[in-house]
């Protein structure tokens, strides 16, 4: 890695006024910035010594190997280190940043940590704003030759020669209008106190420090009219349906134009209950339904990841309902369809949304509704479509009525229907399997006629409800379970 002093110092300037810029926005006007730094050191009087340091707009995203400063290391020596910084100011303003570093080591292993990863998200939209920098953290962290368990704001004596700030954050969100948020994190910083491993007092270190900061637009409200009271009618269905389960993270609601495509015209194959498999062209996917997840309810796996190329269009499954179409922050961009039956299908991470994608908005089988992405909590894995089944029969689990993917996955690609009771139907409240005990059984043996599997649709209302009653019919004398 070459030593950038002044470009990175020209770098810093331009994230500095970036945030001026934001801060001294007109009132909700829609600004976004993000600042991702590896690492940099501060003398009196002189320029700053920086690895590598990324601002956005436009977005950034770079890797770096064998740091030193000076060429010795003496000061500063990082194996391998990434950052990105995102911002899309609009109707939802989005800001993202992260810093990622593994064997940093600091005045020849006095302090010295085997990695970091810290994240800043920062989000504002007409109803919200809020800001995060939760899961970040340090690991093998040592002191003086001392092991520490990191924890947020934490302060360690360094001798007598200066202090070290592990996972220092700030934050300040405006949550009425004009909304904004605004967060920042450094990792580790160091201040000299007394000249110390060839730098003088006054002097600081810093590794993985990271911002995010966003304003939302403004709302404006026409002046009343005085107008004649319309004809009454049947009041419409709500945008969200108040039966509907809430998924985890902060929501926001509101998608800016310019994460609208052009929908491509496409034609997927209907299985016999008018079903579609979700993602339009090649994919793969495997069976991760309950597995432990530590940001969502239960903390388990309620869907199934589907991977394929960013921008691959994304297919109703069903005849149905589009809602709550919008940011939250851990399904990122995302949206729910609601089939006729009543069953609703989650699909996150989206990198866009199809014209068809809005509230209330009638789709068909078949239709796109959006694109593959790697929005929200999977900004830093590949990219992917995170799709959850809640069917009716399940409501009253909340979030946690949910049933396994794979099998409804694997029918739908041929063209097919499954019932509910081929997999695991759901994870009991007390969470996945090892934590408190096994996934929950199977259903019972039920004895179906031929013409009931061929020509039923595994969402048929009421034949979850049937499996997941644990009623099975009595075998015939000296037989067995069928």
């Amino acid at each position: 890695m070459k030593r950038t002093s002044l470009l990175a110092l020209l770098a810093l300037l331009v994230a500095v006024a970036a945030l001026v810029s934001l801060a001294a926005a007109a009132p909700g006007e829609p600004e976004a910035s993000a600042v991702a730094l590896v690492s940099r050191v501060v003398q009196p009087e002189a320029p700053d010594e920086v690895s590598l340091a990324l601002t956005a707009p436009p977005p950034g995203d770079q890797t770096v190997a064998a740091y030193a400063y000076p060429a010795d290391g003496s000061i500063v020596r990082i194996g391998s280190a990434g950052a990105r910084a995102v911002a899309r100011p609009g109707v939802s303003s989005i800001a993202q940043s992260g810093v990622g570093a593994l064997a940093v080591t600091l005045f020849g292993g006095e302090i010295s940590a085997e990695s970091l990863d810290v994240r800043a998200t920062a989000a504002a939209g007409s109803v919200n704003a809020s800001g995060d920098v939760s899961s970040s953290s340090v690991t093998g962290l040592s002191v003086l030759g001392q092991l520490i368990t990191p924890a947020p704001n934490m302060v360690v004596a360094l001798a007598d020669w200066g202090i070290l700030e592990v996972l220092s954050s700030t934050s300040e969100t405006t949550r009425v209008a004009p909304r904004t948020a605004n967060v920042s994190l450094v990792a580790l910083r160091i201040q000299l106190t007394s000249a110390h491993g060839g730098l003088p007092a006054g002097s600081s270190i810093e590794v993985g420090v990271i911002s995010a900061a966003v304003a939302a637009a403004a709302t404006v409200v026409p002046p009343k009219k005085p107008v004649k009271p319309p004809p009454a009618r049947p009041l419409p269905r709500p945008v969200i349906p108040p039966d509907a389960p809430r998924e985890p993270g902060t929501s926001i609601a509101g998608v800016p134009a310019e994460v609208v495509r052009p929908a491509p015209e496409v034609s997927a194959q209907l299985s016999s209950g008018g079903y579609v498999f979700p993602v339009f062209g090649p994919a793969s996917f495997g069976d991760t339904f309950g597995a432990p997840r530590a940001d969502v309810s239960g903390g388990w796996h309620h869907g199934e990841d589907i991977f394929s190329p960013l921008g691959t269009p994304l297919l109703a499954v069903a005849d149905g309902t589009v809602f709550s179409v919008g940011w939250n922050d851990i399904g990122g961009w995302r949206l729910w369809v609601r089939d006729h039956a009543g069953n609703e299908f989650y699909y996150a991470h989206l990198s866009a949304y199809a014209p068809l994608a809005v509230n209330g908005g009638q789709v068909r089988a078949g239709d796109v509704v959006g694109f593959m992405g790697k929005t929200g909590d999977a900004e830093f894995t590949p990219v992917h479509l995170h799709f959850e089944i809640h069917p009716v029969s399940l409501f009253s689990l909340g979030y946690d009525g949910a049933v396994a993917p794979y099998p409804f996955l694997n029918a739908w690609r041929r063209a097919q229907d499954v019932s509910f009771d081929a997999g695991r139907a759901y994870l009991p409240l007390g969470g996945p399997a090892g934590a408190h005990g096994a996934i929950a059984p199977p259903a019972g043996a039920m004895l179906l006629e031929a013409d009931d599997i061929s020509s039923s649709s595994g969402l048929i209302p009421g034949a979850l409800a049937a499996a997941l009653s644990r009623r099975a019919p009595k075998s015939p004398a000296g037989g067995g379970d069928r």
